[in-house]
């Protein structure tokens, strides 16, 4: 069953967090990843929102989590995390 990475962003740090974006493409694609929505216009109707949001889709659990904690995306991280603000959240798609 599929699962969906939901990410709220506000981005501090526009040049490290390019960085973060440079690496983290190509991490997802290795992993059978699927950018769903990536930064587009967004209407937050509810709560708290972030400037950016991105969905991205995995074939399972074991390929988000495999993503996540591979290295690829680890390197992404370390300049990702200090650049943004941010919710990262899997979910089991229906």
């Amino acid at each position: 069953m599929a699962v969906y990475a939901m990410v709220h962003i506000d981005v501090t740090n526009p040049e490290e967090y390019a960085k973060y974006a440079e690496l983290a493409g190509p991490a997802v694609a290795k992993y059978g990843g699927t950018f769903l929505a990536r930064g587009g216009e967004c209407l937050q109707m509810e709560g708290q929102g972030r400037a950016r949001n991105v969905i991205i889709r995995f074939a399972d659990w074991d390929a988000a989590k495999g993503f996540y904690n591979g290295p690829e995306y680890q390197e992404a991280l370390a300049h990702g995390l200090p650049a943004a603000e941010r919710e990262y959240t899997f979910v089991e798609g229906v």
